[in-house]
């Protein structure tokens, strides 16, 4: 509502207008003059120039799916917090790591169930479970859970909310004049359009699909060897991936963990940062935090100067949201000649330190650590004049995932992979392992992404009245584009928050993002991965920038041409 009044204020559009049709006789900076064009088009595209009724209408819809996606949003958390999968018996729990049982028996106390064992759908308790478990039925069953929140009929189903979402996205769209809502989300990123979108993923899908089903042959060659006479389900992906894993390359999620303590792997991300840019982390004690549980730092340059407040929370909570994001409560800008300094929070869903033992991060954990604190980078090193940027939402994930390249790198490993109880740094053969193995799982990996990503772009693309069944249409909408059957989407439609939570239309974004960052940190590789000049470079050129410049603009001066998609298919194995 707040937005509408400042989009549709007539007096405040006029004034805008006239500048923006004057443009040419003010002596603008770059920033300013994309300031200006996007703020234009922006009001434009939230129906300054709609009628009277066009905007009334608009603000009615505008108030509605307000209230539907918060709604959609709590239904999702509710779901996830009501749900318990209890274990009385001992012998239920076998296959599981240690550190596991101890957080479900704590989580069962908790619970008033002493003496049992609670696993929840929160992916520090159920992916692990899926992962471990040698009890396939109870695998099913929270994975059951998990696939159906936001569809069990109940009173916090999503079906009708979706619809209804779905349904007046197509409605506004066709109001301020453009074919679907994907159409006029995209105006303002680098894709440009739907068709640029679906040629990317639909040419990345044909290339996942075969990999995905050589995955699967494999762990059915597994269960098969076994003695077993069951096809692979989606509940067993995980637990067979990890055989393979282990089998293939000797690799244990659960040999690793206990190099990933998480304090360890958080002073590696600021040492990289501090290879690469130059700057410090000093924890601070004597500010206010966002909740007890979280810590803050001061960030310095070398010569001591502010750059910022980085804030982290990692623990899970009930009343947090699943998953991990980067904020800023106050970002960079100017008020006159005065700099203001950023503040930024970076949040996170990780397992608690459970009696004796801290908290342990598998090594996607390591990666989502890193791909956090690569956001927060971007928000403290900005440089931007106003409150007010345009970052392009598929340029948005280039700062973030190209910090996940370090994570792994047996020369950063090396800084902060110690074991937790002898300190000893990680062996060189585990760190050769990771090394073989991260081809390993990306056809899964990448299809159920993509199916996501596809998902979401075929609900955008739906044309007004786009009236439909939730259920029905995704089952179809699979079906037509051939995903496997033992895979399912990263998310399903019914708890699908990215499609509520701003990145409608936009979650195809992080493998857009993916050809940036894949692309950008071969400059690195090229020069080396501490390489301080290529480093300035990033910093100047996309970090310090994002938001205030074209993003292709921006990724030709770092990278000296545009970006090239072969390095992303490399990584992945997809050719």
């Amino acid at each position: 509502a707040f937005e509408d009044e400042v989009m549709l204020n007539p007096v405040l559009f006029e004034k805008l207008s006239k500048v923006y049709e004057n443009r040419a006789k003010y002596s603008l900076t770059d920033e300013q003059m994309y300031l200006l064009e996007n703020l234009y088009r922006s009001f434009l595209r939230n129906g300054a120039k709609l009628d009277r009724e066009g905007q009334d209408t608009l603000k009615k819809i505008n108030q509605r799916l307000s209230v539907l996606t918060v709604k959609f949003s709590q239904n999702v958390l509710s779901e996830t917090n009501n749900y318990r999968l209890v274990i009385e018996n001992e012998k239920d729990l076998k296959g599981l790591p240690e550190s596991l049982i101890i957080s479900a028996a704590e989580e069962a106390e908790a619970a008033g169930l002493k003496g049992k064992w609670v696993f929840t759908t929160k992916r520090p308790s159920i992916f692990p479970f899926l992962t471990y478990s040698e009890n396939r039925e109870k695998r099913k069953e929270l994975f059951t859970a998990y696939i159906m929140r936001g569809n069990n009929g109940n009173e916090y189903d999503n079906n009708e909310i979706l619809s209804e979402i779905i349904r007046l996205r197509a409605e506004r769209a066709r109001l301020l004049g453009y074919r679907d809502h994907a159409s006029l989300v995209l105006e303002k990123s680098m894709a440009g359009k739907p068709e640029n979108v679906f040629t990317l993923l639909n040419n990345l899908w044909q290339k996942a699909i075969p990999v995905a089903v050589r995955e699967r042959d494999e762990m059915q060659s597994l269960v098969s060897s076994g003695g077993k006479k069951f096809n692979i389900e989606p509940w067993d992906w995980w637990y067979y991936a990890e055989k393979v894993r282990k089998n293939k390359y000797d690799l244990d999620d659960s040999e690793l963990r206990p190099y990933f303590k998480l304090e360890n792997v958080l002073n590696g991300a600021f040492d990289v940062a501090e290879r690469l840019y130059g700057i410090k982390f000093r924890p601070l004690s004597d500010v206010p935090l966002p909740h007890p549980e979280a810590m803050a730092f001061e960030v310095v340059e070398s010569d001591n100067t502010h750059t910022g407040i980085l804030y982290f929370d990692f623990p899970p909570r009930a009343s947090k949201q699943q998953g991990a994001w980067c904020g800023t409560y106050r970002s960079h800008h100017m008020e006159k000649t005065k700099e203001i300094k950023p503040v930024v929070t970076t949040v996170f869903n990780f397992t608690r330190p459970s009696g004796d033992i801290p908290a342990l991060l598998s090594l996607e954990e390591v990666s989502t650590l890193f791909h956090e604190f690569g956001h927060a980078l971007e928000s403290l090193f900005s440089k931007a004049v106003y409150h007010e940027t345009f970052v392009a939402t598929d340029f948005v994930e280039l700062p973030s995932q190209i910090m996940e390249h370090w994570a792994i790198e047996p020369e950063v490993l090396k800084l902060y992979a110690k074991h937790y109880i002898t300190g000893d740094v990680i062996p060189e053969e585990l760190v050769t392992k990771i090394q073989k193995s991260r081809l390993f799982n990306q056809g899964f990996e990448t299809v159920e992404y993509l199916a996501a990503s596809l998902l979401d772009m075929a609900y955008h693309t739906l044309e007004a009245p786009a009236v439909i069944n939730i259920q029905e249409y995704e089952r179809n909408y699979f079906r037509s584009v051939g995903l496997i059957p033992e895979i399912v989407s990263r998310y399903r439609s019914t708890y699908f928050l990215h499609i509520t939570g701003g990145y409608d239309a936009g979650y195809y974004s992080y493998i857009w993002s993916a050809v940036l960052d894949n692309d950008a940190y071969e400059a690195f590789r090229n020069k080396g991965i501490f390489d301080r000049e290529t480093a300035q470079s990033f910093r100047r050129n996309i970090l310090e920038k994002n938001g205030t410049m074209d993003p292709m603009k921006m990724y030709v001066n770092f990278r000296g041409r545009e970006p090239e998609i072969e390095p992303l298919l490399k990584n992945r194995g997809l050719i």
